[in-house]
């Protein structure tokens, strides 16, 4: 990787202020941020088109204290979520980026629809690990939603993303600030080496928002062994490890990059996050029930967070069925027609039917749904404490639907270290001058479990912090320029 003593040794094909390297939620709010402070602003995005993950992103959004949480009598504070975010996270969350990002939560979502226009279903969905629902969902149901609506904007404010564009390094001065960027242009993905390369000076700084490793296969098992190609991802191709070695090599340090979180919502019968995850999270999760077709019975509560219901689910051996009533489907988050024209989701006229397709014993099945009916109708469940919402009902009314489920690679939790001003921190625990970080290359903020609709709002928050950051500096770092 080219770390040059002096920066005179480079020829700079290009100038800006502000390099961003990556164009998903977060690289796109720091860019947004970034331009808004008056700084020239230079995208940097390795494929062929903007937002990465977070372009298929199921678009649920974490807010705590929102106006629609307050229209629906849902009491919530930034210090509950925070105390959800740790007691997920097992304690293995930095502190002080956790508040951050629950304390500024409904903030950057009212920025999303502010400062972009991006708007919100007038609906609020309970999430596996939350004590109360908070999770907004994207008027599309997808995180295009937000991404289209920061990409139209930086075209207004005549911010360029330049797409085919890979980093391979970054470039310090001999005070060892960051102040630049090695860039392959009219990169292929899949074609290493392809492409032009080129030195980008960033005068302020540069930002990496590139994303996490989830679909770099040797990278991450080397990070978990267990993690190998028999298990699909929910991720684009593009999410490799290339920038977050970048920022390593620099000297950065590292957090918790074996945490990688499973997401316990798929379907083996779908590619990446499919279609059947709208039914199996909104439907089968949140007002139905998960049983272990070899016992018929429950084992995991269905709101319990994903790390413990992934690993409930793999120590079954084999996928678990995720079923609801016809009453439960309405509250499909997306895709459930589709799904059942595809079979990730079957249509049964009795328990007794679905029974026999997933060849579960149907007594058992009976017995499990009637005690879980029990449980629904008195509000508590003394088996495994699943939170029993407000709106849920007994599972009685046919039709009724089932999926597959079995978890797949989703989240990788672990990255480089940042300050509450996502400064990039060295092995020393110093800053790294010039060198910014956001979203899923940055670790801490999750711990060993990320909450389900946490990773947005992580992004946005320490997107637009890093902005900010990056662009404050400007009038200093220009008379060392």
């Amino acid at each position: 990787m080219p770390i040059t003593p002096n920066r005179e040794t480079v020829v700079w094909d290009e100038t800006v202020d502000v390099v961003v390297v990556g164009s998903g939620f977060a690289g796109l709010a720091a860019a947004i941020e970034a331009h808004d402070a008056g700084a020239s602003v230079m995208i940097l995005e390795k494929m062929d088109k903007p937002g990465g993950n977070s372009w298929i992103n199921g678009g649920q959004v974490a807010a705590a204290g929102s106006a629609a949480q307050k229209k629906q009598g849902i009491k919530d504070s930034p210090d509950l979520m925070y105390s959800d975010m740790l007691a997920a996270g097992l304690g293995l969350n930095h502190p002080a980026l956790a508040r951050i990002v629950a304390e500024q939560s409904n903030a950057a979502v009212e920025w999303t629809m502010r400062r972009v226009g991006a708007a919100y279903k007038d609906q609020i969905n309970m999430m596996g690990g939350h004590s109360v629902p908070r999770t907004l969902q994207t008027a599309n149901g997808h995180g295009s939603e937000v991404v289209g609506k920061q990409v139209e904007a930086l075209k207004k404010a005549n911010v360029p993303i330049t797409l085919h564009a890979e980093i391979t390094g970054l470039h310090r001065d001999r005070d060892g600030r960051v102040i630049g960027v090695a860039v392959r242009k009219e990169f292929n993905f899949g074609e290493p080496g392809s492409g032009l390369l080129k030195n980008v000076r960033a005068r302020k700084g540069v930002v990496l928002a590139c994303g996490g490793f989830s679909e770099d296969l040797h990278f991450r098992t080397v990070q978990d062994p267990r993690l190998t190609a028999d298990y699909k991802t929910t991720n684009q191709p593009g999410a490799t490890a290339e920038g977050l070695i970048a920022a390593l090599r620099l000297g950065a340090a590292s957090v918790q990059l074996d945490q990688i979180q499973l997401l316990p919502l798929t379907s083996p019968d779908d590619e990446g996050i499919g279609s059947g995850c709208g039914f199996i999270a909104g439907c089968g999760m949140a007002h139905g029930l998960l049983i272990d077709p070899a016992s018929g019975k429950r084992f995991v509560s269905e709101l319990d967070d994903r790390k413990n219901q992934s690993d409930a689910i793999i120590a079954c051996g084999h996928p678990a069925i995720s079923i609801a009533d016809s009453y439960g489907a309405k509250f499909a988050w997306w895709g459930l027609d589709h799904s059942i024209e595809s079979g990730t989701v079957g249509r049964f006229d009795t328990l007794a039917a679905l029974a026999a397709h997933y060849k579960i014993d149907p007594g058992t099945l009976a017995k499990t749904v009637e005690d879980f009916n029990g449980y629904v109708t008195a509000k508590h469940d003394p088996e495994f404490g699943k939170l029993i919402l407000k709106d849920a009902r007994p599972l009685t009314t046919a039709p009724f639907y089932a999926a597959r489920v079995w978890p797949k690679v989703h989240h990788t939790m672990g990255g480089v270290e940042i300050n509450g001003q996502a400064e990039v921190i060295d092995l020393d625990g110093a800053v790294i001058p010039g060198l910014f970080a956001a979203g899923e290359i940055t670790g801490g903020v999750h711990g060993a479990c990320r909450l389900g609709s946490v990773a947005i709002i992580d992004c946005l928050v320490f997107g637009r912090i890093a902005g900010r950051s990056v662009a404050a500096g400007i009038a200093a770092h220009a008379a060392a320029a």
